[in-house]
């Protein structure tokens, strides 16, 4: 069975075990490969590690574990198997390096955590003959068929934290802060952050919003209340935080100053349920592959873990959630 892990986390799989990582957005989740990879080792099944994605699986840097190479890891932020893009993997000159690596070690089965991206590969190694299970791992929480990736949770509780402190110089200095966050073209973090630091306005790019109704009005409106001091969160697919602080100052006459919190984002100690989540979704997918299924997806539903196939799961398509967008702002004063 193999452990894999696509850009941040490992895995596992079917009768020899390799480790991957293919995902980079995302604090630690190696707490998936752990609880797969001691439940191999129980079975007595070989266990292996492939460093930096799809190009170590390329470039055969593949290494054997034993059951104390995941002790202590489960409070770490990062990595162990490092990360890295590969074009090369896209080609099937560079696919079939990849299944000849597979070949040679014997590997049965990977797990890969990652996003779609990661997951396409997963497939077309499956269509060769390569059984792989998915599973999602980015802070973005962007993938389609998943109501929650794993690292979703600690990057949140990181945005929160730092808002929280940069509302102590927004608050005494009478300011407005316009606050960046990551999430490519997903908003979730940007919402759900806004709601928990109590934004005065929220931007993300699932939602069309006329600025001047949306931020500058809200911020008129708030200060008829005597209200002195705003946040505006804006999600990082939106962009343009530099100007828009310009703009609100010299429409609202409140000194304002943009920040973008950048790539501390991603890393810090797994929160508790990013650790539960990526226990979950290693235990299951050891599971599908020790009965020999494959080419599947294992996601967070309704508070279930299930899975999709690869297929399935990569034509679904994600919403945006209207209601708790609404919510956001009707309870923003």
């Amino acid at each position: 069975i193999i452990l894999f892990e696509l850009f941040s986390r490992r895995v596992i799989t079917h009768e020899n075990y390799r480790c991957f990582n293919q995902r980079r957005r995302r604090p630690r989740h190696e707490r998936c490969n752990p609880c797969g990879r001691q439940n191999c080792l129980r079975k007595r099944h070989d266990r292996y590690r492939i460093n930096r994605g799809y190009q170590g699986l390329i470039d055969d840097d593949v290494r054997e574990l034993n059951i104390r190479s995941v002790s202590d890891i489960i409070h770490r932020g990062g990595t162990m198997l490092y990360s890295a893009r590969c074009l090369a993997f896209k080609e099937e000159s560079g696919m079939q390096q990849a299944i000849a690596t597979c070949k040679k070690h014997g590997i049965e089965g990977i797990v890969v955590i990652g996003g779609d991206g990661s997951f396409r590969g997963a497939r077309d190694l499956s269509l060769r003959g390569i059984p792989c299970i998915g599973i999602p791992g980015t802070i973005d929480n962007d993938i389609v068929s998943t109501d929650y990736t794993i690292g979703y949770d600690t990057c949140l509780n990181t945005i929160m934290q730092m808002v929280d402190r940069i509302r102590d110089t927004v608050e005494s200095h009478g300011r407005c802060m316009v606050v960046e966050v990551m999430g490519n073209k997903c908003g979730d973090l940007t919402l759900n952050a806004g709601i928990a630091v109590g934004a005065t306005a929220i931007v993300i790019p699932e939602i069309r919003s006329d600025i001047e109704q949306h931020v500058i009005n809200r911020i008129r409106r708030t200060q008829k209340t005597d209200k002195k001091h705003f946040i505006i969160m804006v999600a990082e697919g939106i962009g343009g935080v530099e100007e828009l602080a310009r703009k609100i100052e010299k429409e609202c006459g409140v000194e304002s100053r943009a920040v973008i919190l950048g790539h501390v984002q991603r890393g810090g100690s797994p929160t508790v349920r990013d650790r539960v989540v990526a226990s979950q979704m290693g235990y299951k997918a050891v599971q599908l592959l020790m009965q020999g299924i494959g080419n599947r997806v294992i996601v967070l539903k309704d508070d279930h873990i299930i899975d999709y196939d690869i297929y399935e799961a990569l034509n679904m398509q994600k919403k945006v959630d209207n209601e708790l967008y609404k919510i956001a702002h009707e309870i923003s004063i």
